[in-house]
């Protein structure tokens, strides 16, 4: 058993820097991360005169005044006003529309809307305190 060895010893090798978790800087801690979105924005302060057609998604909360036509997903913002007809695949409205909705598969109205004109759609969804002057044709047509 050999206690002292004649061959030279290497440096010690430095500790591997440790990987921490990142944290959440204080200004972002009382947000929800935002959902991403795969359509397009019509943003507030935005006005449209005229036909809005769209493929996927879509969110308005500006004006429109005129046709809205898709087979996609449309969202209609807090601010949004909409003058005109709309026919999309489903739509969730929370700001203001006058004007009828078709929609094949769904509309919901949501809490502080207001919707003056009718609706077509197989299912149809209303908050408490969404306000809707008009008449609902609800169901598939057989």
């Amino acid at each position: 058993m050999q206690m002292f060895s004649s061959r030279k010893q290497e440096p010690p090798t430095p500790p591997q820097p440790v990987e921490r978790p990142r944290t959440v800087a204080p200004e972002q801690v009382d947000r929800a991360p935002a959902p991403a979105r795969s359509g397009g924005i019509l943003s507030r302060g935005v006005s449209i005169k005229g036909t809005v057609k769209f493929s996927a998604e879509l969110l308005i909360d500006g004006e429109v005044e005129g046709k809205i036509q898709s087979g996609g997903v449309l969202t209609i913002g807090e601010h949004a006003k909409i003058r005109g007809e709309i026919r999309t695949k489903s739509v969730s409205v929370r700001g203001n529309v006058d004007g009828n909705i078709f929609a094949s598969e769904r509309c919901e109205l949501q809490a502080g809307c207001t919707l003056k004109g009718d609706i077509e759609a197989p299912r149809f969804v209303v908050d408490e305190n969404a306000t809707f002057l008009g008449s609902a044709k609800v169901g598939t047509p057989k």
